[in-house]
C-alpha cells in the first residue's frame, strides 16, 4: 500500500509511519515545519514534504492525518475530491494492531516510560514484539520497534479519546488525574473514557491497574463485580497483587525496590531510573512479564540496563560539575514526583518551567503554583500556546507570582531562553541540578546553558 501521512513530524504519526514502512508498505507524509523527527524519517528513507499542499498526496492509496490537522488541510480536501479513504489516529490504531496480541498502556502520567520500557522487557525476553511509543525509546534510537513477535505493546493515548481504537489482550491504567481540559471539562468526563477504554478489553484479557490512584480503583471494582479479571499494583497498599517496598536510591540515577506478589516477597530490583514514580511504572511492567511467563531473571537484567525514554529526566549533560536535565513533565504531579526524585541527588535544585497550553493552566493553575516545594529556585518561562489563543492576564510573570505567593522563597520570570539560560549561567553553583520542566521547546534552555558552561571552562 502506499499511505501518505499527514502530520508526520508528531511522535504518534512518526511511530505509525516507521511501523507502516516496516512492514514493507510505501509511506509519505508531510508536516508544517521540519524538525528532528522529520529529518530522521528522510535519512530512514520515507519521503517527507515540508508544508501541506495538494500535490503531496499524488498517488496516495490511503491517508493518515494526526488529530491536529483541522478539516480545512489542502490534502484533506485533496483526498476527499480523490475519494481516497482517511483514517484519523483512532482508526489507524484499529488497522496496526489487527492480528495481533495487543498491549495498551494508560495513564494520565507514566504511560510513555512504562511503554519503552514494557517494550524492552517482552524484547529481551525473546518475544520479539512491534511498538508504538510517545517518545523515543533510548535502548533503541526511536519511537516504533517493528518485531516479528505476536505482541504489540502501544502507548494508548487518552488525548481525541485515541485509546479507544485499540482491543488490548493486556491493558494498563498507571493512574488518572484531571489533564487535557481543552477535552475533559472535568475529571469525571475523563475517568468515563478510561472506564470505556477498560470496557473495550477483549473477553479473554485483563486489566492492570495503579490503585494508588483513587480514579482508578473504582475501574478495577467494575470489573470485579463483572466477574472479570484484574490484576493491581500499589507502593502504599500491600493488599494489592504486585507491592513494592524499601525503596532506596543507589548510584546516580538508580533505584532499588523489593516486590511482593499477592503478599509474598518475590524478587529485589535494581531499575535504572530514579523515582517513586518510575517504581509504580516498572510494578506495571513486572505484572505484564509475570503474567506473559517471563522470567525474573530476564526481568532483573531488562530493569538495570534499560536507558530510559527521550526527556523523561534525560541527563543533558554535567559541565563545571552542574548538572542539566531534560524532562517532558508539563502536570503539576509530574513535577512534583520529577522534583522529589533529583532533590537528594543535587546541591540546590532549580526547576526551569515552560507551562503547557493555556485551558490547563486555568484549569489546574492552583496545583501547578504548590508543585515546586522542592525546587530551590524557579526560573518560569512564557507558556507553549500549542493548539490555542493566548489568553489575557495568564502568562509566566503571573504564574511565578503565584508561585511565591504560596511562601516560595524563590520564583522569577527572567524573559526569553536566552535571558534565563544566562542567568542561570551567571548563577548556578558547582552541585547545582537544573531541571527543564517542558512538552514544548524550552529544552533550548539547557542547550543555551550547556554552550555557556562550556565556554566558561574553555576560554
Amino acid at each position: 500500500m502506499r499511505y501518505h501521512v499527514i502530520g508526520i513530524g508528531g511522535f504518534g504519526m512518526s511511530a505509525i509511519a516507521r511501523v507502516l514502512a516496516g512492514r514493507g508498505h510505501n509511506v509519505t507524509g508531510s508536516d508544517a515545519r521540519a524538525n528532528a523527527l522529520t529529518a530522521a524519517l528522510q535519512h530512514e528513507g520515507i519521503q517527507v514534504y515540508i508544508g501541506h499542499q495538494a500535490q503531496n498526496i499524488h498517488g496516495a492509496e490511503a491517508i493518515l492525518a494526526s488529530t491536529a490537522i483541522p478539516d480545512d488541510n489542502p490534502e484533506l480536501i485533496a483526498a476527499k475530491m480523490a475519494n481516497i479513504p482517511i483514517y484519523r489516529r483512532r482508526d489507524i490504531l484499529t488497522l496496526l494492531t489487527e492480528g495481533f496480541r495487543t498491549i495498551g498502556i494508560a495513564g494520565t502520567h507514566g504511560k510513555t516510560t512504562t511503554t519503552a520500557l514494557a517494550t524492552y522487557v517482552l524484547d529481551m525476553g525473546g518475544l520479539d514484539p512491534t511498538a508504538i511509543v510517545g517518545g523515543v525509546m533510548m535502548n533503541y534510537g526511536s519511537n516504533a520497534r517493528v518485531g516479528k513477535g505476536e505482541w504489540f505493546v502501544i502507548e494508548a493515548d487518552e488525548y481525541g479519546e485515541m485509546f479507544l481504537g485499540l482491543s488490548p489482550e493486556i491493558a494498563v491504567i498507571n493512574n488518572i488525574e484531571h489533564d487535557h481540559p481543552d477535552l475533559f471539562p472535568d475529571l469525571t468526563s475523563l475517568t468515563n473514557a478510561f472506564k470505556t477504554y477498560s470496557e473495550r478489553i477483549l473477553p479473554h484479557g485483563i486489566l492492570i491497574g495503579g490503585i494508588d490512584s483513587s480514579a482508578v480503583q473504582p475501574i478495577i471494582e467494575a470489573r470485579e463485580w463483572a466477574g472479570l479479571p484484574s490484576i493491581t499494583y500499589s507502593l502504599q497498599n500491600s493488599q494489592a497483587t504486585w507491592y513494592a517496598t524499601n525503596i532506596y536510591r543507589t548510584h546516580l540515577a538508580t533505584t532499588c525496590f523489593t516486590a511482593f506478589y499477592n503478599g509474598e516477597q518475590v524478587e529485589e530490583f535494581e531499575l535504572n531510573m530514579l523515582g517513586a514514580h518510575n517504581v509504580e511504572n516498572a510494578l506495571a511492567v513486572i505484572a505484564i512479564a509475570h503474567h506473559v511467563g517471563i522470567d525474573f531473571s530476564v526481568l532483573k537484567k531488562a530493569l538495570v540496563s534499560f536507558k530510559g525514554t527521550g526527556r523523561r529526566s534525560e541527563i543533558m549533560g554535567r559541565v563545571r560539575d552542574v548538572l542539566i536535565i531534560n524532562d517532558y513533565a508539563h502536570h503539576p504531579t509530574a513535577i512534583r514526583s520529577t522534583l522529589a526524585a533529583w532533590k537528594p541527588v543535587v546541591k540546590r535544585l532549580w526547576a526551569v518551567w515552560e507551562p503547557h497550553t493555556y485551558t490547563r493552566m486555568r484549569a489546574l493553575a492552583s496545583e501547578f503554583a504548590h508543585a515546586f516545594v522542592d525546587a530551590d529556585k524557579v526560573l518560569v518561562v512564557d507558556v507553549y500556546s500549542v493548539r490555542e489563543e493566548v489568553t489575557p492576564g495568564l502568562n509566566a510573570p503571573n504564574l511565578a507570582r503565584m508561585i511565591t505567593e504560596t511562601g516560595h522563597p524563590s520564583a522569577r520570570y527572567v524573559g526569553d531562553f536566552a535571558a534565563t539560560a544566562e542567568l542561570l549561567a551567571a548563577e548556578v553553583q558547582r552541585g547545582d541540578g537544573v531541571i527543564i520542566l517542558s512538552a514544548g521547546d524550552a529544552p533550548a534552555v539547557g542547550h543555551l546553558l550547556l554552550r555557556s558552561l562550556m565556554d566558561e571552562s574553555n576560554p
